[in-house]
């Protein structure tokens, strides 16, 4: 009886997952997670307490998204990422190589401190308009960026991406620790999927770009957003030192400098609520509520009993092949499920420290393979879609065989083998 239930629940929660990466009938991720959750209670397969309780696990994350949508969503709105791109577009001096190097430094900078998927969101539209604006041969390679970077430079710090604060929970490790185990990691991962990228895209990387580029002036909004900004990430970057939980602060960062850009240009404050993509918040919710179900099956129990000594017993083979298999497995199953899993799994689980980091590495960078890897390079591909361009599943496949792997490689290496690891 109880077998029984525990496959129901495998299935159900298998398809919700088939479901929000390939949206049957076009509809939205969040209506499929939801959904699912809600068919786990409503069939008797998980009791509602429980589902109750799966929500509240994601509070943090909740709040640390809900946070990061209103700084990304102010500063796009006040212009802050249009004067960004402009402003490298007028500095490459015409060069397309010199372009292509500075929209991928503020990619990594907008990643690091806003998260990969404001990255996805935000500064794509921009670097749309500006690879217009300057008549570059091709805009490919300056999006690619905002795909690309997204993932690569997501674990340079804790607030990079929400997948971090899933797979620690409330192990978290306090800035300064984190630092010391993935700053390396993050630096080769960053260079590597650069010169990859680079050289991939080096055909398109010719002629001049212009040099007339208007850089538009920043509107008070625009100054209040910019400094509200760098406001915040002191604020997150202290409470990532200190060790305390990211998503009370990150929300009250997010709600301070919307509400000052509105007194400061005295603006309706609606557009503050439609800042934040409440879909986002439904979809995650659901997705802890699955997680939570098969926990409850005893899924997790299997995994443990089943990993948990063969990972102790060989820690360099077993972190090497753990981020691999994650990495890879991101891409099958979206990246934010998975994590979800894997956090489950770390936090239960006994390992050792080069395991756990080896497979936040996996769950991060592992989705520049394919365009299903991530919410991020989802999100992407809507912007871009948005604008009439596209981007072929298997053409970003092709080119992810050739830039993730390298990079994921490099990044794992210097978990285990890092001088001071």
């Amino acid at each position: 009886m109880f077998a029984s239930l525990h496959i129901a629940t495998w299935i159900v929660s298998a398809l919700t997952v088939f479901g929000v990466i390939f949206r049957p009938g076009r509809w939205p991720e969040w209506v499929f997670a939801a959904g699912g959750a809600a068919l786990l209670v409503v069939a008797g397969l998980l009791p509602w307490q429980e589902a109750a309780h799966g929500i509240a696990m994601g509070t943090d994350v909740y709040l640390f998204l809900a946070g990061m949508m209103l700084l990304a969503g102010t500063a796009r709105r006040e212009g802050l990422f249009d004067y960004l791109a402009a402003f490298a577009a007028r500095s490459a001096k015409g060069s397309p190589q010199r372009l292509f190097l500075l929209v991928y430094a503020i990619g990594t900078l907008v990643t690091v401190f806003l998260s990969n998927d404001a990255t996805a969101v935000v500064l794509t539209p921009a670097v749309i308009a500006v690879a217009r604006a300057a008549k570059v041969v091709s805009p490919l390679p300056y999006l690619l960026i905002c795909a690309f970077v997204a993932n690569a430079a997501s674990f340079v710090l804790p607030i990079s991406n929400p997948a971090n604060l899933v797979v620690f929970g409330e192990d978290l490790p306090p800035l300064g620790d984190w630092l010391a185990r993935f700053a390396l990691p993050s630096a080769l991962a960053i260079l590597a999927t650069f010169w990859i990228l680079r050289w991939t895209q080096r055909r398109h990387l010719v002629g001049a770009t212009r040099t007339d580029i208007a850089i538009p002036a920043l509107s008070v909004g625009g100054r209040i957003a910019a400094i509200g900004l760098c406001a915040a990430i002191v604020v997150l970057l202290t409470a990532s030192t200190l060790g305390f939980e990211l998503g009370p602060p990150t929300l009250i960062a997010g709600l301070v400098t919307a509400l000052a850009v509105m007194i400061g240009e005295r603006s309706n404050p609606l557009p503050l609520v439609r800042e934040v993509s409440w879909d986002t918040l439904a979809l995650v919710a659901g997705l802890f509520v699955i997680v939570r179900a098969l926990e409850v099956s005893g899924l997790q129990t299997t995994l443990i009993d089943a990993l948990q000594g063969p990972l102790n017993a060989a820690p360099d083979l077993g972190a090497f092949a753990a981020g691999s298999a994650l990495a890879f497995g991101t891409n099958l199953t979206n990246n934010l499920p998975l994590g979800l899993l894997a956090g489950a799994f770390t936090t239960a689980a006994d390992l050792p420290q080069r395991v756990v980091d080896a497979i936040v590495v996996g769950i991060d960078i592992g989705p520049n393979l394919s365009v299903t890897g991530s919410l991020a390079t989802i999100l992407w591909l809507t912007a871009l879609r948005r604008e009439s361009l596209d981007f072929g599943a298997l053409a970003f496949l092709r080119l992810g065989f050739l830039v993730m792997p390298p990079a994921l490689a490099l990044a794992l290496l210097a978990v285990l083998y890092q001088p001071w690891g």
